[in-house]
Order: C-alpha cells, then structure tokens, then sequence
C-alpha cells in the first residue's frame, strides 16, 4: 500500500481532539512510507495533516479545483499539487491515485467524497479499502443511518461490514493493510464511472 487517500474537513472542528487525530494519522503514514493523498488545501483539518506529513518526512500529493487555488487555500509546500477544473475531476484522480481511503472528520464535501467511493467500490468500479477514523465519535450517528439503511434492506450486511471503523490512527492503519493484503486485487475502469 503506497498511498491512502484521506477526505477531510476544511475546518478543524470546534475540539482540538481532531486536529490532534489529523497530525497523528500523518506522522504514522510518513513513518511507514505511506503517501497522502488528498484535497490540496492548507486550512482545517487538511491542512494539520499535511503539515504532519511533511514534517515527518512523508510525501503529500494534493488534488484541488482552480477555484479553491484563486482562493488562496492550496498548500504550496506539498511534493505534488495536481489543479484540476471540477470537483470530478478531483475526485477521479485521487480514486486513482489511492490505494485505500479515510474518511476523518469533515462536513459535506467529505460526506460526498467518501459516500462516492463506498458506492464505487459497491457497484465494483473499484476494489480498495475504505475507513473511518472514528476520533471522538465522530462518524458514530453516520455509523447509525447506514445500520438503519441494512436493516431496512437498502443495503447488504456484506457492504456496511467491509467499512473499517476505528478511533486509533495507528489501528486503523493496521487494520487497512490487514484488508489489503486480504483483497490484493485492486482495480479501476474508469471508463466505467
């Protein structure tokens, strides 16, 4: 596993336990040479962990829309930073260039991003890891609809049990490898999506 791509939110939250989580997850994916991936910003929550990474030693490629960049918001101190015009476009290419995903704390955007990839990895466009880090409790009541989307038949009990859950940064990176390794058979058709 090269690379994770991590979905977050452009704001830090109201409770320093996130931002913390953020610079820890980074940290431990430079020390095991693990790149980010990510929406190339350099404020809230994708900002801690890129700063982690970096001064870790880590790699981190950011992918962000040509609007976000004449807002002033992209990270210049990344190793790679892709501009693309649309929001699909962004979010192709890091579904491309990820060999697993995390979804930490965030809003809409984050919502939409890791929603996208769960159903792309459904509908069997993709094969690769998607995780939650679960910091403070955060994703617990998004946890909730999707037992309730089981129970009530719109989803099978196969799908929600593939999600990784987890509050321990270091774990879940753990817990990711454990599920690639078991499923090595990654690939996309993009063509497809």
């Amino acid at each position: 596993m090269k690379s994770i791509g991590v979905f977050c939110g452009a704001n830090a939250g109201i409770n320093d336990v996130y931002s913390k989580a953020a610079a820890k997850l980074g940290e431990l994916m430079a020390e095991q040479g693990v790149e980010l991936v990510y929406g190339g910003g350099n404020v809230g929550l994708m900002g801690v962990i890129a700063d982690a990474i970096l001064a870790s030693g880590g790699t981190g490629i950011g992918v962000i829309p040509q609007s976000l960049v004449d807002r002033e918001v992209a990270h210049t101190g990344l190793q790679e930073l892709v501009v693309v015009e649309t929001m699909h476009e962004r979010k192709a290419i890091m579904a491309a260039r990820s060999d697993a995903f995390i979804a930490m704390p965030g809003g809409f955007g984050t919502f939409d991003e890791i929603c996208e990839i769960i159903t792309w990895n459904q509908l069997g466009i993709i094969k690769k890891p998607v995780a939650f880090l679960n910091t403070n409790g955060y994703w617990d009541k998004f946890l909730e609809m999707v037992e309730h989307t089981v129970a009530e038949g719109f989803v099978k009990y196969d799908q929600r049990e593939n999600l990784i859950i987890e509050d321990n940064p270091e774990v879940l990176l753990q817990k990711i490898r454990a599920y690639a390794d078991a499923t090595s058979d990654y690939w996309v058709d993009f063509r497809r999506i």
